[in-house]
C-alpha cells in the first residue's frame, strides 16, 4: 500500500507534488537513473523546455518497459541548469502526472554530463 501525505504541520507543496509516500509491503521497487531530453537517436534539443518534455517522456518509456504506470511514481528529482518559466514548467509536469502527486525536489546545477544538457530526472516507482 503507497499512502501519500501533505503533514498540515508544514507549508502546502509549492506544486503539483506530494510531500511524503510511505509505503508499506512494497512488492516491486523501479529506480530510474537520471534521464535528459535526448531522442532514441541522440539527438537534444537545443532549448531546456523540450528537453524537459522529452525526459519525462523517456520516463514514462522507462516505467512501460518495466510494465509500470505513471501512478507507480513515488519521487521525482529534477536536475536543471538553466531557468524554465516556472508556469511552464509546473504546467508541463501537470500534463505528464495528471491528478498523481508523487514526492518531487527540483535542484538547479552547475552542469549535467555533457554542456549540451540542461535538464535531467531521476524516478523511482512502486507497486504495491
Amino acid at each position: 500500500m503507497k499512502q501519500a501525505r501533505n503533514p498540515q504541520s508544514i507549508h502546502a507543496p509549492l506544486a503539483n507534488y506530494t510531500h511524503q509516500i510511505e509505503v508499506h509491503n512494497p512488492q516491486r521497487w523501479l529506480t530510474i537513473s537520471g534521464q535528459v531530453g535526448m531522442t532514441p537517436a541522440g539527438g537534444v534539443p537545443e532549448e531546456a523546455i523540450e528537453q524537459l518534455k522529452l525526459a519525462l517522456v523517456n520516463i514514462k518509456e522507462n516505467l512501460t518497459a518495466a510494465s509500470m504506470s505513471i501512478t507507480d511514481l513515488t519521487k521525482l528529482t529534477f536536475f536543471l541548469v538553466d531557468q524554465i518559466d516556472a508556469p511552464k514548467r509546473v504546467a508541463i509536469i501537470k500534463d505528464f502526472l495528471g491528478d498523481h502527486t508523487p514526492c518531487m525536489t527540483l535542484i538547479y546545477v552547475a552542469g549535467l554530463a555533457t554542456p549540451q544538457l540542461k535538464v535531467e530526472i531521476e524516478a523511482v516507482a512502486c507497486t504495491v
